[in-house]
């Protein structure tokens, strides 16, 4: 093993004595100055499932570390849990999270010198915001997903935490028991591990296998069993090679890669929230890739998989499947992937996939064949029009027909949108308005699966258009439209909606349009006032004064 290359500094001269000291008090001996300090980046938490089994697998991580000549050290990262502060003003600070933890990280190791960094995480934004440090440092990095959720199951059923969500829309539709309520909510979440569907934490970790930032493989498998802990132990030592050959995360993240990713995103069914990271994650690696690209990828990838929310199944399904590697080759074998990208292993992605068979089995249909894909095309659009001229997303898996021209029915909060849907006044052929939730707006650009969720479970999923400059859930499906830009809060084209105005989602088209004359349009700007900031102090504040617009992957730095 090598001399540590950036906290040698303690190995030299009378003058880092008492860096040596304070190193002896926490276990350190005299050869052990001279080996690697390896961060571990410590995601776990009790108030949630997606962390709550993060810590066995760091306790692997780091005896794997200590084994192969390393000298790991623990640092806390903190996380923000989607599926609690759903609905309320604490899902104002999910995205502010992703800033964060990106913060946190860069400031641990950077701040102790240390050699790498083993990031492990669960929940959505732990994965984006670890990414985002990894690229800012550029120090040798592997990224360790802790691993999804089983499905929970009611009456046959598979369930995921969206099942809880919808069902309150059809309890409250009267298209629900109390037993098949109460059931539901219970038995959602049986185990530790992120979602069970292809939402967010899957879809980020997944494409961290394309991305070849994390172990391939590794990204499906369930948190409670024990090959996931294997794996963390196997991602320290492919970590350790990588600090031997000194293969730092902007050797492996580039344009290629990052396409890669988005290929594999696609090809899924992943969440749209995947497009705000990665213009993030792009940015943090200083490479070149805009919201456009995104549509030029899906354009060319088919999307493969039938998996929750637009389908029936859920991780655990995938992983047995064939899980990201089968689709990866699926991908390389039709010129959608590019093979000679490095992975975090030292070699290609194309080696990497050598042994894996070129199409999925047959015993299964989680994975499709190439020559019978569940869509020709991929789901995650990006709309342009007067009402959002620097692009929008949609996610238009699952529906019938992805469009709609309908009367608007205007909101400034997610929380005067639910109200309104709880009193059953959205009614088929709307389209919903929730604005001034964007990144500044909000602040903090929340979600809105508690909304979507009501819709589908009064069995309006499909009938009733949303947009919103704030996101969506990867549990989200149905006529959604999010990360409208400019926002509401900057004076953007949804901030002058009225209500009853027309207003067209066309995905055929890449459309979004208020239908209304260019004179109208001017004379509503004119008028228009910025508001006052929901928030003048702390987290969300700071936020708020920093953050670039959605269109640009809503960004701090």
């Amino acid at each position: 093993m090598p001399l540590n290359k950036r906290s040698h500094l303690i190995t030299a001269g009378v003058a880092r004595a008492p860096n040596r000291a304070m190193l002896r008090a926490v276990g350190f001996g005299d050869r052990d100055f001279e080996k690697p300090i390896v961060g571990v980046a410590n995601g776990h938490s009790t108030m949630n499932p997606c962390n709550a089994g993060i810590q066995p697998l760091v306790d692997r991580a780091i005896a794997a570390l200590q084994g192969a000549g390393a000298m790991p050290q623990v640092f806390g990262v903190p996380t923000i849990t989607d599926g609690i502060g759903m609905g309320t003003e604490a899902m104002k600070y999910s995205l502010v999270s992703r800033e964060v933890i990106a913060d946190c990280i860069e400031t641990a190791v950077n701040g102790q010198a240390m050699d790498g960094v083993l990031v492990c995480g669960g929940c959505d934004k732990n994965m984006p915001g670890g990414m985002i440090a990894m690229l800012r440092m550029n120090v040798p990095a592997i990224y360790v997903y802790a691993g999804t959720i089983k499905p929970g199951r009611w009456k046959g059923q598979d369930l995921t935490v969206v099942s809880a969500f919808e069902a309150v829309g059809a309890y409250s539709a009267g298209k629900m028991s109390d037993e098949d309520f109460i059931g539901i909510e219970k038995n959602a979440c049986p185990s530790v591990g992120a979602c069970g569907g292809m939402f967010t934490a899957n879809t980020m970790s997944s494409s961290f296998e394309a991305l070849g930032m994390s172990a391939l493989g590794s990204s499906q498998m369930a948190s409670p069993d024990p090959e996931k802990a294997d794996s963390a132990a196997h991602s320290a030592l492919l970590l350790v090679n990588a600090i031997k050959q000194d293969i730092k995360p902007r050797d492996i993240v580039t344009r290629k890669s990052i396409e890669n990713a988005v290929a594999l995103i696609m090809a899924t069914g992943g969440s749209t929230n995947a497009v705000l990271h990665y213009l993030a994650i792009a940015h943090a690696a200083q490479v070149k890739w805009t919201i456009d690209d995104f549509e030029r990828v899906r354009r060319k990838v088919p999307v493969l998989c039938d998996l929750k929310p637009s389908g029936r199944y859920v991780a655990v399904d995938f992983h047995r499947a064939g899980g990201v590697p089968q689709v990866l080759k699926m991908l390389l074998k039709q010129g959608l992937l590019h093979g000679d990208c490095m992975t975090i292993t030292g070699r290609t992605l194309a080696q990497e996939l050598k042994n894996i068979p070129d199409a999925p089995r047959t015993d299964q249909d989680v994975i499709r064949p190439w020559s019978n894909p569940m869509y020709k095309q991929g789901h995650l659009a990006i709309l342009k029009g007067n009402l959002a001229p620097e692009g929008c997303v949609a996610k238009i898996t699952g529906l019938k027909s992805p469009k709609i021209t309908g009367p608007a029915r205007v909101f400034d909060s997610e929380a005067a949108t639910m109200k309104a849907i709880m009193a059953k006044k959205i009614k088929a052929g709307d389209v919903v308005v929730i604005r001034y939730e964007g990144p500044k707006g909000g602040p903090g650009m929340q979600e809105m699966l508690a909304p979507t969720g009501a819709l589908t479970g009064q069995g309006l999923g499909e009938s009733v258009g949303l947009i919103t400059d704030g996101r969506f859930s990867g549990g989200t499906w149905g006529m959604v439209v999010g990360h409208v830009a400019p926002e509401a809060f900057e004076g953007g084209p949804i901030a002058l909606i009225k209500e009853g105005d027309s207003i067209t989602i066309d995905a055929h088209k890449l459309l979004i349009q208020l239908n209304i004359t260019a004179k109208e349009f001017a004379a509503r700007k004119k008028k228009w006032k910025q508001p006052k900031p929901r928030y003048t102090r702390g987290a969300l504040a700071k936020f708020a004064r920093l953050v670039s617009t959605a269109s640009k992957g809503a960004v701090t730095d």
